[in-house]
């Protein structure tokens, strides 16, 4: 009886579902077909059918693939001593996939799946929530740390940070000629200076100015 080689046929596994993913993102779940899959990854549709019983099964084992490589991404980050740091890095990493126009596409198809397949939307939603719940962590430790301002609550910081990294989706689409890199820049600026702390402004060196009710000219 021949024995299955475990690395050998989770890597044949997930170059089927990288192929399937450039077959959705360009023509959708309705219209791509098992041959195109198999077209694309190179197999037969027996092999094909080796490793997942029907498109549906290839389409939402993209997104399972998802939330192992989100669980790993997140248990790295928490790993890392600044906790600063550890976020612009999963924000980095969750925003080159996004920022990427197959995966872009792919997105919005699976969007629009959801609407009618309550198994998948349930998946990614716990994709999502994943995600943001890792972020709580993170932005809580950077709290701690004095790395954020302390006065927000984490799990909103968390939320605001998700939709930030969302927010390109729709740009990158309507946008082809998108510059990702400079994109990212922006945004990881804009977010390490939104939580930032505030710090208190220090007297004079000369004591308090006294507030004599007077406008000062200039």
């Amino acid at each position: 009886m021949r024995t299955v080689d475990p690395e050998k046929h989770e890597a044949k596994r997930r170059a089927i579902l990288d192929a399937a993913a450039g077959c959705f993102a360009m023509k959708g779940f309705e219209k791509t077909t098992t041959a195109e899959i198999c077209r694309a990854a190179g197999i037969s549709t027996g092999s094909l059918f080796h490793y997942f019983p029907n498109k549906r099964a290839v389409f939402v084992g993209i997104f399972e693939q998802d939330a192992d490589e989100t669980a790993a991404m997140i248990a790295a980050a928490e790993e890392i001593e600044d906790p600063g740091e550890a976020i612009l890095q999963v924000i980095t990493h969750v925003s080159e996939q996004l920022l990427h126009p197959v995966i872009a596409k792919l997105v919005l198809e699976v969007a629009a799946q959801c609407s009618r397949d309550a198994d998948l939307a349930r998946l990614i939603q716990g994709n999502d929530r994943a995600l943001r719940d890792g972020l709580v962590g993170l932005v809580t430790r950077a709290m701690e740390a004095g790395r954020i301002d302390p006065g927000f609550d984490p799990r909103t910081v968390a939320s605001w940070l998700v939709a930030l990294v969302d927010a390109p989706l729709s740009r990158v689409i309507l946008e082809p000629d998108l510059d990702p890199v400079a994109e990212l820049a922006v945004m990881k600026e804009l977010i390490a200076r939104f939580l930032r702390p505030v710090l208190p402004i220090p007297p004079p060196a000369d004591g308090p100015v006294p507030d004599t009710g007077e406008i000062s000219p200039g």
